[in-house]
């Protein structure tokens, strides 16, 4: 049985993490996506670890360490974007992997990323690389998603809403399915 990492990103006191009407923390949709996904996974066979507590902020080297312990065959960091802490028009979708990813990081991006852009029809921001410990220090395949942006209002909006969530959360393990065969 494949084990898949799934992390929802920072944790439910991050300071700086939310709307700029506070309306929303970063951590409440990403850790509504990790539920629903983990939900969807399992059905298909997947064993789901999280590396996050909804009771406290789990550090970098502490989800680093469990997945790279654990010896998980996937890592997906769920995010919520955001451009300063302000409304912006900044808006869209994009997938990270590290700066010298495998092969199956990049399919795992390139799919999920497809999958999410189909799923919720939002603007395509790319696959990306990014220098973030999360992708850089686990040592399998992983990626980073950003499902819209928290400082803008339309986003912030569908952030908060479960039927937004359930459609991330479809669309990511859909991409993994597809990359993970």
């Amino acid at each position: 049985m494949k084990k898949i990492m799934v992390d929802a990103g920072h944790g439910p006191n991050t300071a700086g993490k939310r709307s700029p009407d506070g309306t929303l923390r970063e951590f409440m949709f990403n850790a509504g996506v990790a539920n629903k996904l983990e939900k969807l996974l399992s059905t298909e066979g997947y064993s789901v670890i999280f590396s996050h507590d909804k009771s406290r902020d789990v550090g970098l080297s502490e989800r680093i360490s469990l997945a790279n312990t654990l010896e998980v065959d996937a890592f997906v960091s769920i995010h919520a974007n955001a451009f300063g802490n302000t409304w912006k028009e900044a808006h869209g979708i994009e997938t990270y992997t590290c700066l010298q990813p495998s092969e199956t990081s990049v399919k795992m991006a390139i799919c999920v990323q497809q999958a999410l852009l189909l799923r919720t029809g939002g603007k395509n921001r790319g696959v990306k690389k990014g220098d973030f410990a999360v992708l850089r220090e686990t040592k399998m395949p992983a990626i980073l998603v950003e499902c819209g942006f928290m400082t803008n209002i339309k986003e912030a909006k569908l952030l908060k809403s479960s039927a937004y969530q359930h459609q991330c959360a479809q669309a990511i393990t859909f991409g993994l399915l597809c990359s993970l065969k």
